[in-house]
């Protein structure tokens, strides 16, 4: 069958429109009809080219999504026809059965385990989940990546305790979920950095109590509201010197800091290393550690318990072919999150 999709032609270069036509299911392979797609600051760094170079042009874009499963390939058991389902690039359990090859007028177009900017899409059983009860679909985008990656990072990674002090470094749609997710934990204070006026703003919406501007001597402010340094730092902003004041913003003998945030292609981390002698921590992960068939429901609940205006994360729906001004407007910091409509024409 065609369908279409917003493919990365060339990277720097606005997405193209393109009807392409879906490959045969491979076993361990699964055709879902995309209801929604979001998109991360992953996708931007693609579009612009900020990993490196892209040797899988053109290719397929966007990892997080839900939609409606109209095929699967054989040996699928995770989901059946009609399932609705939330759509992740974080692995659970199925068959991990690899990236799908399109057709485009003849040409080849590369795409991963999960692609959403399409109207359809060949997916990896062990990239879609149950789309939890009582989630409607839109808001369920964010357990694709933003709730999963943000929410982890603070309960999986950091184990936040309540009165924990929290400081998160990047408030777009990764850092307001670990926002979220240290409010509802019981952390206090809970502090928001950005240098954007309008992401700040959404930071006293969903946990903040407290915002510093991101621009200024960041480190003095917190000192200012706990002056021993907070107990928990979230980095969600990729910027190396940020990852830096992260670390340096926790306490001694015991502070702990972790890096969220994707750096551009050859970027380089300094640090002084008498923050280790000092006993604090620096820390990776990937996806908030978090299990989709795990964590997916519990982070759902959350989303779906009324604490937050969740839905006002996500901005007013963009069609597909608005999909590159998703990504423009995602990287001038106008929307915390976009939400592509698939509905829309």
């Amino acid at each position: 069958m065609k369908t279409q999709a917003a493919l990365l032609v060339q990277t720097g270069q606005p997405l193209v429109l393109a009807e392409i036509e879906t490959p045969a299911l491979k076993p361990g392979q699964v055709l879902v009809e995309i209801a929604y797609s979001g998109a991360c600051g992953t996708q931007v760094m693609e579009w612009r080219g900020d990993k490196g170079e892209d040797k899988w042009v053109p290719h397929c874009l966007g990892h997080e999504g839900t939609g409606t499963v109209i095929e699967t390939g054989s040996a699928v058991t995770k989901v059946k026809v009609g399932d609705k389902v939330v759509l992740s690039w974080i692995k659970g359990t199925g068959i991990e059965a690899g990236g799908a090859v399109y057709d485009w007028d003849g040409k080849k177009v590369n795409a991963g385990g999960v692609t959403t900017f399409q109207r359809h899409s060949v997916v990896s059983e062990n990239r879609l989940t149950l789309l939890p009860p009582d989630l409607p679909m839109d808001v369920a985008v964010l357990l694709g990546c933003a709730a999963p990656t943000g929410m982890g990072a603070v309960y999986n990674v950091l184990k936040v305790q309540p009165g924990d002090a929290v400081a998160v470094f990047g408030t777009g749609g990764i850092g307001l979920n670990a926002l979220m997710a240290a409010a509802l934990a019981g952390a206090m204070p809970v502090i928001g950095i950005d240098p954007n006026p309008t992401r700040r703003a959404l930071a006293q919406i969903y946990g903040a109590t407290h915002v510093i501007d991101a621009s200024g001597d960041v480190l003095a402010e917190i000192k200012k509201i706990v002056p021993q340094g907070v107990d928990l730092a979230v980095e969600s902003s990729g910027i190396p010197g940020v990852m830096d004041q992260a670390v340096n913003a926790t306490r001694q003998q015991g502070g702990r800091a972790v890096v969220i945030g994707n750096a551009k292609h050859g970027a380089a981390l300094t640090l002084n290393p008498g923050v280790f002698n000092q006993g604090k921590s620096l820390l990776g992960t990937w996806g908030g550690d978090s299990v989709p068939d795990r964590d997916y429901g519990r982070y759902g609940r959350l989303l779906s318990s009324g604490r937050f205006p969740v839905r006002d994360l996500l901005s007013k729906p963009y069609s597909l072919a608005q999909a590159d001004q998703a990504l423009q407007d995602l990287a001038a910091g106008k929307v915390g999150r976009p939400l592509i409509d698939m509905s829309l024409a």
